[in-house]
């Protein structure tokens, strides 16, 4: 890369004002003060929505912001970017939320951008651009010198920024510096103890886990020093591995030498349901969607990774990636990679799994290790009981709605749980804690293994597992914070639309609110315990004469087939038929606007109990979030309400 950056071409002020929007696109030219409130939380779902996630290529630069809500208008079109001459683009707070997918930047890039300047970015979104040579910056004077027609030094770009992430930059992105990096064979550290000897520096669990995993030629890592650290498990879906497959044949040729093919795992989850699809079938995109599943199914055949494909005859998957991850692959102490934001829901078993984009899979298909920042920690200790129909997902919706984590306070910070009420707490339920840090803005989220840990473990895997003593945080360990969460203060939570952030307790909510649509299902919402709540309170209404109203359709997604086969034992499945409900084999579906469950008007309202809400996240309608429990009872109600709102109201 260039030793000294200059602007070559116009800047992009993502306003909150459409009519700024419209006018830059017309070739008007704005400063910070004139284009006005920029817009916070623009998340990757707006950048590039899912529905144009049809390429790897630079044909995605037709695309940056066409998702992009100003107001309520989506004012920037096909090839506006880069017909307008943007090289620059700037934002506010938490730039690039969501989900990893490395398409945003790719198009952004494509389009012509160089440069994002925002007053903070997500973690993934911005260790994506640096992967393959976006600049970013918090730095707004760096902009102003960019206007004033200054070449401004590389290293300013830099500011902040580790060692390593600095070297990779200035290579020119990951693939780039990999080439002449040494990677010796991940493993010779994975029984060694470092810094645990007596007197060491006290550890956290991510720590100690880093630690163990490091890359040969790194002796010691401090907080804050980015690493390559050895993956047990590497893992993409169908959305990403062509992305992953064309990006390392083009680094390291083909056939690639891939690391320890048996630990690499191809998911096919997200795009099985896109013939059930409203946009994807209206708009005549499954021919872009067979056009990704060649490319997974090309990498998944052509080399002797480990695979989850399709039903026979059903449309439907084997399972949601993270769901099936829990299932039948991570165990405490691993460290777990994916191309998918919420790969953090292995952490429920102590884990250490992180999402990450498809240039640091393709990386770490051949290398065997994937990059990372050691991070800090915050502990959130939720002591108490939770109340009677109160769920790990409101625990969730309730830490949301602080504003130190809306505010982007949490940024790559680990979120350790634990507490009297984590501790009772399932391991299915743990998983809605760590697999929603992607909401939270954290690194991951994990949850020091225990007796229920090992009891899942040989109750669900067969697995006889063993804890060692070094499995937990020293008693000692340092955290960035610690907070104190009542879990009998909690009450029911929803977030209103537009963003996971917007909490308010249902019991609170001002107004009646009719549902079109209520889904239940995801990797966040579709595990044996969530079926156990749908169960609960759709029994409870069939018994006093409830079934879903007509105008309202409840849709419930198995998140694996194991959960099905569950469902099948326990008897549920009357149940649903007799409540009304439509039920639906695995995969990502709605959550991933990929299937039934999404919207198809703007005018729709969804109560949702997956992970987040973002403007067209399942469709173009409004998507309240909300437990199980919540989601099940609005259903019946045919208006959001509460399962406790409902017993009283049909006691």
């Amino acid at each position: 890369m260039s030793d000294t950056i200059r602007l070559d071409g116009r800047v992009l002020y993502l306003s909150q004002d459409p009519a700024v929007i419209e006018a830059q696109l017309a070739g008007e030219n704005f400063t910070r003060d004139t284009a006005g409130p920029l817009r916070d939380n623009v998340s990757t779902d707006e950048i590039t929505p899912v529905t144009v996630m049809l390429t790897y290529d630079e044909r995605l630069g037709q695309y940056p912001y066409v998702g992009f809500k100003a107001g309520e208008r989506l004012p920037i079109g096909r090839n506006a970017v880069k017909d307008g001459g943007f090289r620059v683009t700037v934002a506010g707070k938490r730039y690039g939320k969501g989900s990893s997918r490395e398409s945003s930047p790719l198009a952004e890039l494509s389009a012509g951008i160089r440069l994002i300047v925002a007053e903070s970015f997500e973690r993934i979104y911005q260790q994506n651009c640096d992967n393959i040579g976006i600049l970013t910056t918090t730095d707004f004077s760096v902009l102003d010198r960019l206007l004033a027609g200054v070449a401004v030094p590389i290293d300013e770009f830099l500011k902040g920024r580790d060692s390593l992430t600095q070297q990779i930059i200035r290579s020119g992105g990951l693939l780039a510096y990999s080439r002449f990096a040494q990677w010796p064979a991940p493993g010779a550290r994975a029984s060694d103890a470092p810094n645990e000897a007596p007197g060491a520096e006290p550890k956290t669990l991510v720590e100690k886990i880093i630690d163990r995993h490091l890359h040969p030629g790194t002796a010691s890592a401090q907080r804050g020093d980015g690493v390559f650290i050895a993956a047990d498990w590497r893992f993409s879906h169908d959305y990403f591995t062509g992305m992953c497959a064309h990006l390392m044949h083009r680094a390291f040729g083909k056939p690639a030498p891939l690391h320890a093919p048996d630990h690499i795992i191809a998911f096919q989850d997200h795009l099985v349901l896109a013939p059930q699809s409203i946009p994807h079938v209206r708009d005549g995109l499954l021919p872009g969607v067979a056009n990704l599943m060649e490319g997974h199914t090309s990498f998944s055949r052509g080399y002797p990774v480990r695979s989850h494909g399709a039903l026979d005859g059903v449309p439907g998957s084997e399972g949601i990636c993270h769901a099936l991850m829990a299932e039948q692959y991570a165990l405490p102490g691993q460290v777990a990679c994916g191309t998918d934001s919420h790969t953090p829901h292995s952490g429920a078993l102590g884990c250490l799994a992180f999402g990450a984009g498809a240039t640091e899979i393709a990386n770490s298909w051949v290398t065997g290790y994937v990059r990372c920042k050691v991070p800090e920690t915050l502990r959130i200790e939720i002591d108490g009981q939770l109340r009677d129909g109160v769920t790990a997902k409101d625990v969730v919706l309730h830490l949301l709605r602080m504003e130190a984590i809306r505010s982007g306070g949490a940024i790559g910070l680990v979120f350790e749980y634990g507490g009297a009420a984590v501790r009772a707490t399932s391991i299915d339920e743990r998983a809605t804690l760590t697999n929603m840090v992607a909401e939270l803005g954290g690194f991951t989220g994990i949850v020091e293994p225990d007796e229920r840990t090992v009891a899942f473990l040989k109750e669900r895997r067969g697995v006889d597992f063993v804890l060692e003593g070094w499995m937990k945080s020293d008693a000692d360990a340092t955290y960035r914070d610690t907070i104190h969460i009542d879990a009998n203060a909690i009450e029911p939570m929803l977030a209103r639309p537009g963003d996971p952030g917007n909490g308010v307790p249902a019991p609170r909510l001002e107004q009646d609110v009719a549902i079109d649509i209520a889904y239940g299902g995801s990797c966040t919402a579709g595990k044996r315990e969530d079926f156990d709540f749908y169960h609960e309170v759709l029994r409870w209404g069939v018994e006093h004469g409830l079934r879903v109203p007509e105008r309202t359709r409840l849709y419930l997604q198995f998140g694996t087939m194991a959960v099905r086969a569950y469902c099948e034992e326990q008897g549920y499945l009357p149940v649903f038929e007799r409540a009304g409900v439509t039920l639906v084999m695995p995969g990502c579906g709605s959550c991933a606007n990929c299937g039934p469950g999404q919207s198809a008007n703007p005018n729709d309202v969804t109560i949702s109990a997956i992970n987040r809400n973002f403007p067209g996240r399942s469709g173009p309608g409004d998507v309240w979030l909300a437990s199980p429990y919540t989601v099940a009872a609005s259903a019946l109600a045919g208006k959001i309400t509460t399962f406790e709102q409902l017993q009283r109201g049909h006691g």
